[in-house]
């Protein structure tokens, strides 16, 4: 954010806590030194306020980062997100567009139980006008970031209160990452596992162990679920000839719903077993640990939906 904010003026930053507290994750510690107030700035906790704020600044030539403190609040800003943001391109002939990014975290973070740790990544991908990203490591949060605060289109940035303490190479010199662009995190023959945001670390976990049997799973990151990149799964898909889809979020209607309708659609001929999924539980997150735990998904539950597909014994 602050190497965009150095290289385009246009660019501020505005949400709950994010100046003079650093942000409530300190994602933004620092900003409010370096650029004052009028480009960090300290909102109300009034999320459909100053949603509304950002869809209008963007409007008229800026390009603000809207923060939610998590994408469970941006609940009460769905109005601006949705039938704002995300039409105006449309419905004004091609005159407005909204240049802005909403991020912030998304999904369980411990103990915070069911209003605090949703997965709206499929919410947002549903609707026409929005990009949705939910990078898995600090490189590409990093190259999808910047790309997003340069797109002329709203963009949907979700990322893990569990992940901010992640480390990894990040070149300091500049780098664009293209948002609807999947990759391939480790190669395989066996299996393709997909998935994207905090549970690739399940999946790539998974994986580990699967090797140590003798199967070698391809498991590629999606990084944006609006647009998905489709190309990538089929022929991770035409080689393994397997599909496991791994996500955080409920089983209905999902993001892993939406690519096993495609793959069985367009790679129908390849697959040798049906496409399984593992979701959280159709339940709301509990509080408890033990239950938090037998809700979401894991390393085991990945290997025996792998052992499933490739017809192993469990």
């Amino acid at each position: 954010m602050s190497e965009e904010m150095r290289r385009d003026p246009k660019v501020f930053l505005m949400g709950e806590e994010v100046a003079q507290y650093n942000g409530a994750y300190k994602v933004s510690q620092g900003m409010l030194d370096e650029f004052g107030p009028e480009r960090v700035i300290d909102t109300p906790i009034a999320e459909l306020g100053f949603a509304g704020i950002g869809v209008g600044a963007s409007m008229n030539g800026l390009r603000p980062i809207v923060e939610f403190m998590t994408f469970n609040f941006s609940l009460v800003a769905i109005d601006q997100v949705i039938n704002s943001a995300a039409k105006m391109m449309s419905m004004s002939g091609g005159q407005y567009s909204c240049p802005m990014v909403f991020r912030g975290p998304t999904g369980s973070a411990g103990m915070l139980s069911s209003q605090h740790s949703q997965n709206f990544e499929n919410w947002y991908a549903n609707t026409p006008g929005l990009k949705v990203v939910v990078p898995s490591n600090p490189y590409d949060a990093k190259g999808l970031l910047k790309t997003a605060i340069r797109d002329n289109d709203p963009v949907i940035f979700m990322e893990s209160e569990q992940m901010y303490g992640d480390k990894g190479e990040v070149p300091e010199e500049e780098y664009l990452i293209p948002i609807g662009v999947a990759d391939v995190k480790r190669k395989g023959k066996d299996v393709t596992i997909v998935s994207f945001g905090k549970m690739m670390k399940i999946a790539l976990g998974a994986a580990e162990e699967l090797a140590k049997d003798g199967v070698e799973a391809e498991v590629i990151d999606l990084r944006s679920v609006r647009p998905i990149d489709y190309k990538c799964i089929i022929e991770s898909v035409k080689r393994t000839n397997r599909l496991v889809v791994v996500e955080e979020a409920w089983p209905l209607a999902s993001i892993s719903s939406e690519i096993a309708f495609n793959i069985q659609h367009n790679a129908f001929d390849y697959l040798d077993a049906p496409v399984k999924r593992v979701t959280c539980r159709d339940v709301p997150l509990p509080y408890a640990p033990t239950l938090i735990e037998a809700s979401l998904p894991n390393v085991q539950r990945v290997i025996e939906a792998v052992k499933s597909v490739t017809y192993a014994k469990a």
